[in-house]
């Protein structure tokens, strides 16, 4: 058999004399590759059992017909443009935003670091795992300003740090200076670094600068090293607890860790403040993306008045009366 036709009957053992990978292997190579999150990698891995080579295209397009009617899937889950098959649209949806009042009470149901967590969704516009992910480094005090590094899209960015949350800020951060001191006591005191950072720096795992601001209260086993290391917050922590603040304050609305990042633009934007600044605070690549924030601005209906209150309202308040035609 010649070399190209290896190559084509074998796919996943592209060079001569090369092993054959198992399709396992690929699947978890290529997200790496494109520098794909952890989750992403996880749902590719585990998303199906059934060979490529057992597959043809009409099973797609039952699969696709079957997401859309069976499991009503977003739209978002389908970019296959040709396979055929019925298609989730994907709906149109204005970002629940709070309003200033809301947001307080929000953050007065809330206490302890799960209170400095969510103001810091609010007040910088952060997504929350940029938020749990903060590295004490990230927070420049004297600038007032935080360095949200490998962002969605892996981009690098900075948002303003609130004046108001500096000492708060600063309290948390002396938390994990004792927390370190207590994990280098016992042997440990590491995290996971970013990229290969671990290899060209050592010692960089143990020292203050990459320690995480808001830290889990536990150690995991990392199974590549075998180290025992300390991984931020769980996002389902802030979630939960976000949730039933919101439960507690009353708000009838559905309250989520990122609505406090939607209200921080739009009530940017409520300040006439310049769009193209809303956007990079926001760390959108496309401007379009940060105007589906002038949607939602508290203009009482797009600035426009009800003709009913223009006309139909005395000026006692009351509904005038109005005959009934035939």
């Amino acid at each position: 058999m010649s070399n190209s036709a290896e190559r084509r009957r074998s796919p996943l053992g592209l060079f001569p004399g090369q092993p054959t990978r198992r399709l396992c292997d690929c699947l978890v190579e290529a997200p790496r590759s494109r520098r794909s999150s952890r989750r992403t990698e996880e749902a590719y891995r585990h998303y199906g059992s059934a060979h490529p080579r057992e597959l043809a295209e009409t099973d797609l397009n039952r699969f696709l017909t079957h997401l859309a009617i069976g499991e009503n899937v977003a739209g978002s889950t389908q970019p296959l443009d040709r396979i055929d098959g019925v298609r989730a649209r994907k709906p149109k949806r204005l970002p629940v935003v709070l309003t200033r009042g809301e947001a307080e009470a929000v953050l007065n149901e809330l206490d302890g670091v799960q209170r400095v967590v969510s103001a810091l969704l609010y007040g910088a516009g952060l997504r929350l795992l940029e938020g749990l992910a903060l590295r004490v480094k990230d927070l420049d005090f004297g600038r007032g300003e935080i360095t949200v590094r490998q962002g969605k899209g892996q981009k690098d960015g900075v948002t303003m740090l609130p004046g108001t949350l500096w000492k708060h800020s600063r309290i948390i951060c002396g938390v994990c200076v004792n927390s370190m001191k207590a994990d280098l006591k016992s042997g440990l005191g590491q995290v996971p670094l970013p990229d290969a950072l671990a290899r060209k720096y050592p010692n960089a795992a143990r020292e203050w600068g990459w320690q995480w601001v808001f830290p889990a209260s536990s150690h995991y086993l990392d199974r590549k090293t075998g180290i025992r290391q300390r991984h931020h917050l769980h996002e389902s922590v802030t979630q939960k607890a976000v949730h039933q603040a919101a439960q507690r304050a009353g708000l009838i609305k559905r309250v989520t860790t990122h609505a406090f990042r939607h209200s921080f633009a739009t009530h940017l934007l409520e300040e006439r403040s310049d769009i193209r600044t809303v956007q990079e605070l926001l760390g959108h690549e496309d401007v379009q993306t940060t105007m589906v924030y002038t949607h939602v601005l508290n203009r009482g209906g797009r600035g426009v008045r009800s003709p009913l209150d223009a006309k139909a309202v005395s000026s006692e308040g009351r509904i005038r009366p109005t005959s009934r035609s035939a």
